[in-house]
């Protein structure tokens, strides 16, 4: 019995037992070009491999693939020891360029192969962004109420306070990856300050009593260790909001930062007037940064009690979708903890961001960027990254969103751009993964294996982008540590 093989690199969704995606699609129309005994390959295989082993190829056209928006160029592979080297049938024009694939490369039989997106943090960066604006790191606020279930209220409000600051430029505000890593610490300020590339500090405390609320915060000017203002916000729960807009109004006031009109309407807009709402919100949120399939369920419960309250809660929608999104990246454990398959996760996931997109934010705008990735319409992805960070250009997640995406849409060094911003951004994140990627995307397979196996140092439980290293050494011919790496990956 003759087989014919198809060969593709591209992305792969697994389900259970099943895999499909483009890369599946792609491989099963070239396969089934091949001859009898035959193999085919796409334009990607072809480049990655004609230097690299003792084979011919003959170019065999352009050939349309259902849902693939642009036709793929198939090359059908020869055996013959006079075609080493060769590429029979194919005109010498300049090459378009493609999107760069930077995952772990397997060849695929009758139209299988893997492609593993990773979303990992960049290492080195810059700080001299960080003297041209004010610089401020936001820590988390010290519950004081009697109920310590109440700490998802003041790290939720910590993050609400850091939210609307990354929505101005003309501030440098650190992550909440980075500040979150000193909760319940004694550290001394100029210590944390020094440690986030930061001049100032906000820190402070929230007690909740019933339906009574108090903040007490207080702005440090951490080079000389002194306080620029404390002050003492009373109010009601319903009276949140204000106080929230008012220690912003503070913040801003102190470190003299102007507020352009879109600014001023973007960080008063609270998403919702229902406390009620806001307080599901709170808890869905505080379930959804802890990444695991069962918070990932209790964010998702929250989130929709939050919209039950509210119906047009765009964040609530925004981050609902989000969660679904993550959730199909997570892999099967995720989809079988929150009870849905990968289709319907996708197809809630998009219900919910168009509800969102009636009032975009920058968490809807990065939801839709990652959902469009899927299609490669990458005009359109980069269209929605863009916007999620001229809304918010301090968040570190949509800098990195970007980047990556900058990285699949064939423009590495921008992606290189926007990870080092990011990586400013949440200093305290010792990933390297995304530079790896873009350097594997450019070719400089030595410097991806140099950034990602300075990752996995720091990160060895990352499985997925030891595919990528399994790839780099293959390309380098070094098959030994290929060979290891790809069976890290795999296990």
């Amino acid at each position: 019995m003759q087989f014919r093989i198809g060969i593709n690199i591209g992305d792969v969704v697994q389900d259970a037992d099943r895999i499909y995606g483009d890369g599946v699609n792609v491989a099963a129309r070239i396969e089934g070009l091949a001859e009898p005994g035959g193999i085919c390959i796409s334009r990607g295989v072809c480049d990655h491999v004609k230097k690299k082993l003792k084979l011919g190829f003959e170019y065999l056209g352009e050939h349309a693939v259902k849902n693939i928006s642009e036709p793929v160029r198939v090359y059908k592979v020869l055996m013959d020891s006079r075609n080493v080297g060769k590429v029979l049938g194919e005109k010498k024009r300049p090459l378009k360029t493609k999107w760069v694939v930077f995952s772990a490369i397997a060849i695929i039989v009758f139209g299988c192969m893997i492609l593993l997106l990773y979303t990992a943090k960049t290492g080195p960066f810059d700080r001299e962004l960080a003297e041209e604006v004010p610089s401020i790191a936001v820590l988390p606020f010290i519950n004081l109420s009697n109920d310590p279930e109440q700490e998802y209220f003041s790290d939720g409000m910590t993050d609400d306070i850091i939210t609307d600051l990354s929505k101005i430029s003309g501030l440098m505000v650190i992550s909440s990856n980075s500040t979150f890593t000193y909760k319940g610490k004694e550290i001394k300020i100029p210590v944390i300050a020094k440690e986030l590339g930061v001049k100032y500090v906000l820190e402070g405390s929230i007690r909740r009593a019933g339906n009574e609320v108090r903040i007490n915060a207080q702005l440090i000017d951490a080079v000389t260790d002194h306080h620029i203002w404390a002050d003492r916000f009373d109010g009601k729960n319903e009276n949140i909001f204000d106080l929230q807009d008012k220690i912003t109004e503070r913040i801003l006031s102190a470190l003299s930062v102007k507020l352009s009109d879109p600014e001023r309407k973007v960080i008063t807009d609270t998403g919702t007037d229902n406390f009620f709402a806001y307080d599901e919100y709170l808890k869905g949120m505080n379930h959804m940064r802890k990444f695991t399939p069962k918070d990932y369920v209790k964010a998702i419960e929250y989130f929709e009690k939050a919209i039950n309250l509210d119906q047009n809660f765009s964040q609530a929608y925004a981050n609902l979708a989000y969660t679904y999104i993550s959730a199909l990246q997570g892999g099967k454990r995720f989809w079988d903890e929150i009870g849905k398959d990968f289709p319907t996760a996708r197809l809630l996931a998009r219900y919910n961001l168009e509800l969102a997109m009636k009032k975009p934010t920058s968490r809807s705008y990065q939801a839709f960027a990652r959902m469009e990735l899927f299609k490669r319409n990458f005009s359109r992805v980069i269209d929605y990254a863009e916007h999620a960070v001229a809304i918010a250009p301090n968040d570190a997640d949509a800098l990195h969103n970007l980047g990556r995406i900058m990285v699949f849409a064939d423009n590495p060094v921008e992606g290189i751009k926007n990870f080092k911003r990011s990586i400013m951004l949440d200093p305290l994140n010792k990933s390297t993964g995304g530079i790896g990627f873009a350097y594997f995307s450019m070719g400089d397979y030595e410097q991806a294996i140099k950034y990602i196996e300075k990752h996995l140092k720091d990160y060895p439980e990352t499985y997925a982008i030891r595919g990528n290293l399994a790839s780099a050494y293959a390309l380098l011919g070094n098959d030994i540590k290929a060979k290891k790496a790809f069976k890290e990956f795999w296990t």
